[in-house]
């Protein structure tokens, strides 16, 4: 059996940066494992949005180094719900935070789970008075000490991987003509990341018909930013291989007023000129 010895915590949470969490979390790892690398995949994660936190884990999965993977967006911290580790391949990656679906999507993309350990021996805990920063006080030493070559089950229980809370991702459908997708992703830059890739809409032309509530607006395929026309919504492949609706040097979200979780329907066809209108509000002077 192959023994691995991790020297990188790849860490995303939901903390943001204005407080002291991040830095509390690092500066607790290092003080137990004063060598380890740790690499921020992101900290700005919406507060308690624990599906954004499985889909950006997700998305960065394939890239992640093999090691230790703490994830932490924990709206349940406190509660029945478990600390858990899970070992994907064996041991050689290890993922590390609340049993709550987080942690799923990003497994079921990187490999096979092989075992899975509830984080219930206190031993390998910082005493607390509070039960509030589990991030701090069990994630944090635990995936510190697996870098110092601790074997997985001593830090709790075994627990069967069917148990595992499953993660929870919406699935696009097809109804007549119409493609029926959603918005799982709003970027930094207002591109809308959907739960479709171009196999979904494969017997489409270049020109589409885009249904959101009351809006009816003409999209077209492109496959690079710049080829999309100022007056455009552009249809393009992402970095994730999903289709995303994007405007050039625009954010998309603020154009349309929208953001993930919102349903969109698509169609084959190009838009009568008439049935799409753009508002400009303009302030008085």
């Amino acid at each position: 059996m192959t023994v691995f010895h991790h020297s990188t915590i790849s860490f995303l949470s939901d903390y943001g940066h204005e407080d002291e969490f991040v830095g509390v979390v690092k500066s607790v790892i290092r003080s137990i494992n004063e060598s380890v690398e740790i690499i921020d995949i992101t900290h700005g994660i919406k507060p308690h949005d624990v599906r954004a936190g499985g889909l950006a884990l997700a998305r960065a999965s394939q890239y992640i180094l093999p090691g230790i993977v703490l994830a932490i967006v924990d709206p349940g911290v406190g509660t029945e719900r478990r600390a858990i580790a899970i070992e994907i391949n064996n041991g050689e990656t290890i993922f590390i935070g609340p049993d709550n679906g987080l942690l799923a999507p990003a497994i079921a993309m990187v490999g096979e789970p092989t075992r899975a350990v509830e984080l219930n021996n206190p031993k390998f805990h910082l005493p607390s008075l509070s039960s509030t920063f589990a991030g701090r006080d069990i994630f944090a030493p635990v995936a510190a000490h697996l870098c110092n070559g601790m074997e997985l089950s001593d830090f709790g229980t075994t627990i069967s991987l069917p148990s595992l809370h499953p993660g929870l991702l919406p699935v696009s459908a097809r109804e007549g003509d119409l493609v029926l997708a959603e918005i799982l992703w709003k970027d930094h830059f207002g591109n809308l990341q959907l739960n479709i890739s171009e196999d979904d809409i494969s017997d489409f032309g270049e020109h589409m018909i885009m249904h959101v509530g009351d809006q009816v607006r003409g999209i077209r395929r492109t496959k690079t930013f710049e080829g999309v026309l100022e007056s455009e919504i552009g249809l393009i492949v992402d970095s994730t291989g999903l289709l995303a609706l994007t405007m050039f040097g625009r954010s998309t979200a603020e154009e349309l007023r929208l953001d993930e979780g919102q349903q969109v329907k698509i169609e084959n066809g190009a838009i009568k000129e008439s049935t799409s209108t753009i508002v400009t509000l303009k302030k008085k002077l």
